[in-house]
């Protein structure tokens, strides 16, 4: 059942991959991947399938064709209990928070430890309760229900949620979405201290230029059925393809690159 992580291999990688939904295929010989502690930002236009391979690199969806490794291991050679271990590995920001609403942010944060672990209750309330510090929401937001959150502390419990089981490695899906730009400036900084103090690799996939010029290390871009180029983001600006220069060179981009400027 053991499954050895080897750290010299990047947390995830994806190999040739094939997605498809009957006829209408989604990815086509995709390949990219992210390195140990590295931010990475997955852009791409309206249906490009940034969610269907955010969901592929989860084991969410099995891809068609092709290969998702963790830590150097190939996910289909792996039996059931090696796959729940290696997924303790990785925790999961969805859009919005994805909160239970019948649950208190300590419940919420509670649920992976109750779901994998055995350890005692008051053990798990005290785990939550660090948790619920280390995102930055005060001490009395335990025990309050996401209707009683606003957006950007529901983002905060959510992510809160993701660390419970001390992730190596991170996956964001629009975290700044719908949040004020001082809030979404505050969520970048968080996730970069996040980073430095628990050694995350991140994959985050955003439309915030400004979450992809400030905190990301390198920028895969998801066009034509591929990554047409990962890699740091002046490279990225410098890249020959219509797209790329439509998104990155238009009017919010560059007043993005001023501002960090």
């Amino acid at each position: 059942m053991v499954v050895n992580l080897d750290m010299s291999k990047p947390p995830i990688a994806a190999q040739n991959i094939l997605t498809q939904f009957g006829t209408n295929i989604i990815h086509e010989n995709l390949s990219f991947e992210v390195s140990r502690s590295e931010i990475v930002g997955l852009v791409g236009g309206s249906g490009a399938g940034k969610s269907v391979l955010l969901n592929t690199l989860l084991g969410l969806k099995e891809p068609e064709g092709g290969q998702v490794l963790y830590f150097g291991h190939d996910r289909d050679k792996l039996s059931a209990d090696q796959r729940r271990l290696i997924n303790n590995e990785m925790g999961v920001l969805f859009q919005g928070g994805a909160l239970f609403s019948s649950l208190t942010v300590r419940e919420n944060i509670m649920v992976p430890l109750r779901e994998h672990t055995k350890l005692p209750l008051k053990l798990m309330r005290e785990l939550a309760d660090m948790k619920i510090n280390m995102v930055g929401l005060p001490a009395n937001s335990a025990t309050l229900y996401p209707s009683d959150l606003s957006g950007g502390m529901k983002k905060r419990a959510g992510l809160a949620r993701s660390l419970a089981l001390d992730p190596t490695l991170l996956f964001l899906d629009e975290p700044t979405a719908g949040l004020d730009p001082i809030g979404a400036s505050a969520f970048d900084q968080l996730i970069l201290g996040l980073r430095e103090a628990l050694d995350l690799t991140v994959l985050m996939i955003t439309h915030d230029l400004d979450s992809l010029f400030t905190i990301c290390d390198r920028v895969a871009v998801l066009v034509d059925k591929q990554i047409a180029i990962a890699d740091s983001l002046p490279n990225v600006l410098e890249f020959d393809h219509d797209w790329v220069r439509e998104y990155f060179g238009g009017p919010r981009a560059r007043a993005a690159l001023l501002n960090k400027a």
